[in-house]
């Protein structure tokens, strides 16, 4: 099995939770659950499979553990990693930027050689109005609503996590 690492941003614990479930239905040690403030090279490396966390903020921005994070992985050799990403954010509330901190990462991660997984869930299931997360149809990770749909949260882990292939 490939070591997998998960790495969130969350700035009111949210993100953090959503990250400890995935861990816990993939069978992922606490010790490889990381906030993304503590990312480092030297952790990336460690790990063949990153799976990535972050809520949304503002206007449709990246949490702010991200900022520092993403240029450390666009500086690591990505080429033969394999990236999932997971986002959370309220469809009711912020209905036009729902889950684009996912999308953020998502764009910024693209050209770095690394194979994405988890990136076709369909958007059919969910109430918002346009998210930068949704490209040719689906999302390009799992997007969660725990604000208003977190009786969905737990089904839609666990047919992310069947899906993925790692």
């Amino acid at each position: 099995m490939k070591k997998i690492g998960i790495f969130y941003g969350s700035s009111t614990g949210t993100c953090e939770d959503l990250a400890n479930q995935i861990a816990g239905k993939l069978g992922i040690a606490s010790a490889d659950v990381h906030s993304a403030d503590k990312l480092t090279a030297d952790l990336v490396g460690q790990y063949e499979v990153l799976v990535l966390g972050t809520s949304t903020w503002g206007d449709g921005e990246l949490q702010d553990d991200w900022y520092d994070a993403i240029k450390v992985l666009k500086s690591c050799d990505l080429s033969g990693k394999t990236v999932a990403l997971f986002g959370c954010g309220d469809s009711e509330s912020y209905g036009d930027t729902f889950c684009d901190g996912m999308g953020i990462l998502y764009e910024d991660l693209k050209d770095t050689g690394c194979t994405f997984v988890g990136n076709q869930v369909n958007p059919d299931d969910y109430s918002f109005s346009s998210s930068i997360a949704v490209m040719n149809g689906v999302f390009v990770g799992l997007a969660l609503d725990e604000v208003n749909e977190s009786d969905k949260t737990a089904a839609r882990i666990d047919s992310w996590v069947t899906n993925l292939n790692f």
